[in-house]
């Protein structure tokens, strides 16, 4: 530690430290800034992150995404949307909207996803909770966009919350964290074991599920009444990574079998019988699930 001015260097995070950079939009919000700023040729009006309107038809939302993914959108329908986007953040096209008195981000499909990723990304989030992996409550909105409840603020209050990626000014777009480090870190932040044995039950499911967009900034650390803890999980669907690998590695390794979470364990000097009940715990309820399948084949 040490006083002084500090500069943040241009990458990875555009001139700004990460820490900042959490608050900034992401691919889905830049894209809608770009559309507007291209239609228009002025500096945007800034938006007050107030609680949401309620509820509105998110069939009409829907429609009013894909005209902006094609390209057709006019004015009008792209400052309805950007109205409700929030914080912006994460790749995917998405809403924030008031749900029985209550901030929900709701979720649609991008122009690369296939029209079930919303029930798919549900069926994870189910999972994870039998899992005992801790969620955000989740909820399938007409039957096809996945949404869930915010767990960055109440109906009074905002909690302060940091990505993995902007603690350590680690860049999301690339493979740069590994689950040594991660867990290193959560231990240093939270000095709570229990926050730690979370983190390597998550680890563990997105080993198991091949969630491979494991990237520093799907990972975050929530503030509240004077303690840091590890955020609800969040963004857990099977996905493809960089050349079929993890984007956070496992003790160096990024398609782990069970020997390598068993090694991020003794890394961190977590108890090994401890570590074997958590994957054993995790391994139970996929194999018995409609994945359980397709991992048994993989035979981690």
């Amino acid at each position: 530690m040490q006083t002084g001015v500090f500069i943040a260097k241009r990458n990875p995070f555009n001139g700004l430290f990460g820490v900042f950079a959490d608050s900034m939009p992401d691919g889905w919000g830049n894209l809608l800034l770009d559309r507007y700023l291209a239609s228009n040729g002025i500096s945007l009006p800034a938006h007050e992150l107030n609680f949401p309107n309620e509820q509105s038809d998110l069939n009409t939302i829907a429609q009013q995404i894909a005209e902006i993914l094609a390209e057709k959108a006019e004015i009008p329908t792209i400052l309805s949307v950007l109205e409700q986007t929030g914080s912006s953040g994460g790749a995917r096209p998405k809403v924030i909207v008031n749900h029985n008195k209550e901030a929900w981000m709701v979720k649609f499909p991008s122009s690369t996803d296939n029209a079930t990723i919303g029930k798919q990304e549900y069926f994870y989030s189910v999972l994870a909770r039998q899992c005992g992996i801790e969620m955000s409550e989740t909820k399938l909105f007409e039957g096809k966009y996945f949404g869930t409840k915010l767990f960055d603020r109440t109906q009074t209050e905002r909690f302060h919350v940091h990505s993995a990626a902007g603690l350590l000014h680690a860049d999301f777009r690339y493979p740069s964290l590994d689950y040594v480090s991660l867990a290193k870190t959560c231990n240093l932040l939270t000095k709570n074991t229990f926050e730690t044995e979370k983190l390597l039950r998550l680890m563990v499911f997105n080993a198991c599920i091949e969630n491979m967009d494991d990237h520093a900034k799907n990972f975050s650390f929530i503030y509240n009444k004077g303690n840091w803890k590890l955020s609800p999980a969040y963004d857990l669907l099977k996905s493809t990574g960089f050349g079929g690998q993890h984007a956070t590695s496992f003790a160096g390794v990024g398609n782990p079998r069970r020997t390598d979470l068993m090694k991020v364990a003794n890394e961190i000097s977590f108890p090994e019988k401890e570590m074997k009940n958590i994957i054993d715990s995790v391994f139970e309820v996929c194999l018995a699930s409609e994945i359980g399948t397709e991992l048994g084949k993989r035979n981690l």
